[in-house]
């Protein structure tokens, strides 16, 4: 640890980590607030949670940039949990959800768990993604408009509120419309992510100016005067957090990966992504210890660190020192933080959420891959997030299946003197004739019905002939495909006709043998082959045909 602290705060680099550390700190408070009110939880935890949570991961993660804070999809997926919000100790709830997480993460990371990221479709996670940012927007329309609506949930609640327009307060929209103005305006100039900072201080500032009534972050909470104690988990509410701490994991790796597939270190390697899960984990427990709602590897603060110029770690160190400072020495100009100031500037993260480039991309992609986006955005805005994730998840696996299932081709190989071509299969098995069949893509059980269907069909007129399979490559049939392949050696056998199997993997002859295959075909006709490519193919045809000529006198 000494002599990480000591390559860390390098006086060849502390100048420029100083300024990262600035804007990253200075831009992480109106955040953090932000990221508690999305929540629907004290805007004090989210602050805690940015402060503790990116602290807590400085020194663990295999990247020397990914800021570890609250992101908007794992805010928003806290706002669905009702044990954080209508338990008896709704705070300690939050801060033991924040613990799971952490103890979640850190496992996945230590089981190298990175590869289960894989079998979550993209078009899953553009559905997702979209359906959050959505979900952000449509959360601070009642901040934003000065209108309290009414609805189940947030899409009820927005439609509420196009049908009371008269309702709208004209103050309020008017400090929102305008932090989101400067926002757009101001990020283009010096200021760069400093502008979020200034758009909402300005916001803030029309209400004592003006003497305008509009709700300010005092009307619901004080921000303390010093830094929070630890505090113990609620350990009666552990299997009810349970779902939601495997979401909101979930959620978090998924984009914890993205930052480190695409920031590398400044030694040009890329970080190790199981490495970074156990950082993210590790920041959620010093977050949840420390009161901070859950955290996970934010894209857009690693962005804005490594664009004001961070070099090592110490840029996360100094954002964490700066936040301190703010927290501890201006807490009661904090609370002066107008309520559509904070909503403006998540509306900006919220749309921007939304990609329209990948939306596009997977809808043109295919059929499927459309429809299941469509329906996971649908989901994630209208049932909670810790299922919407689960369910992504799960239809992640279906499609997978789905697409391994069909996957397959068969091809006919001819041979053709000394060499060999490949043609589409016939529709059928003729007379006396030979036909070696090559499968190419997944055999697993959900596709053993697509293969057997896929393969020439035996008729009356299939006499005296030889199909010849070859699995070359292949390691496992397992028990639905040699089911398959009994059920098509009896068909052939029937027509007076017979198949031949060639495999190079003793597991196959053994799985053909104890599922009594290789007894129906006879062991005659199961080919070993070697590591001489064709010279066991083309021994099965000739043999084939030899049996064929000897059949037809």
């Amino acid at each position: 640890m000494v002599n990480r602290l000591r390559s860390t705060f390098s006086r060849d680099t502390i100048k420029d980590d100083a300024v990262a550390g600035v804007v990253l700190g200075g831009q992480s408070v109106p955040d953090g607030l932000a990221g508690g009110l999305l929540a629907g939880v004290n805007p004090v935890y989210g602050l805690y949670g940015y402060l503790f949570g990116m602290l807590g991961a400085a020194f663990v993660t295999g990247s020397e940039f990914m800021t570890v804070q609250a992101t908007g999809a794992m805010a928003a997926v806290v706002a669905d949990v009702d044990q954080v919000h209508g338990a008896s100790d709704p705070e300690r709830a939050l801060f033991t959800l924040a613990i799971l997480t952490g103890i979640v993460m850190t496992v996945a990371g230590v089981l190298k768990l990175g590869f289960v990221l894989r079998f979550v479709s993209n078009a899953v996670m553009v559905g997702f993604i979209s359906g959050v940012g959505i979900n952000i927007v449509l959360g601070q329309l009642d901040d934003f408009t000065g209108y309290e609506s009414e609805g189940a949930n947030r899409l009820a609640r927005a439609l509420d509120l196009l049908f009371h327009p008269l309702e709208i307060d004209l103050r309020t929209i008017t400090v929102g419309a305008l932090t989101i103005a400067l926002i757009l305006g101001l990020e283009r100039t010096r200021l760069g992510a400093l502008s979020l900072v200034v758009a909402v201080v300005v916001g803030s500032a029309l209400v004592p100016l003006f003497g305008w009534e509009v709700a300010q972050l005092s009307d619901i909470v004080s921000i303390p005067s010093g830094l929070p104690l630890p505090k113990a988990p609620l350990f009666s509410a552990i299997p009810s957090l349970i779902i939601p701490a495997f979401s909101l994991a979930f959620v978090g790796l998924v984009q914890g990966a993205g930052i480190s597939a695409n920031f590398p270190n400044p030694d040009g390697t890329y970080p190790d992504a199981s490495q970074d899960f156990v950082g993210q984990g590790v920041g959620n427990l010093v977050s949840g210890t420390f009161q901070g709602m859950p955290v996970g590897g934010s894209m857009s603060a690693t962005s804005i660190v490594t664009s004001a110029g961070s070099q090592t770690r110490a840029a996360q160190l100094i954002a964490a020192a700066i936040m301190s400072v703010i927290i501890v020495v201006f807490g009661p100009l904090v609370d002066e933080t107008a309520m559509p100031a904070l909503a403006g500037l998540l509306i900006v993260v919220g749309v921007r959420t939304v990609k329209p480039g990948e939306i596009r991309a997977v809808w043109k992609t295919g059929q499927v891959q459309a429809v299941t986006m469509a329906v996971t955005l649908v989901l994630t805005i209208v049932i909670p997030l810790q299922f919407a994730v689960l369910v992504g998840v799960g239809m992640s696996t279906v499609l997978f299946v789905i697409q391994k299932s069909n996957d397959l081709v068969i091809k006919r190989i001819v041979v053709v003197g000394t060499s060999f071509k490949e043609v589409d299969p016939p529709s059928e098995v003729g007379t006396d004739e030979v036909v070696l069949i090559q499968p190419y893509g997944s055999l697993f059980f959900a596709s053993a019905a697509v293969f057997e269907n896929r393969l020439p069909a035996v008729t009356p007129a299939s006499q005296n002939s030889v199909v010849i399979i070859r699995m070359r490559g292949r390691t496992d049939l397992g028990s639905t495909l040699t089911d398959t392949l009994g059920r098509y050696a009896e068909t052939l056998q029937r027509a007076n006709s017979k198949l031949v199997i060639i495999s190079d993997s003793h597991r196959v002859q053994v799985q053909l043998a104890v599922t009594g295959v290789a007894a129906s075909i006879g062991a005659e006709n199961l080919y070993e082959s070697d590591e001489w490519l064709g010279s066991t193919m083309r021994r099965a045809y000739q043999d084939a045909e030899e049996w064929i000529a000897r059949n037809a006198r």
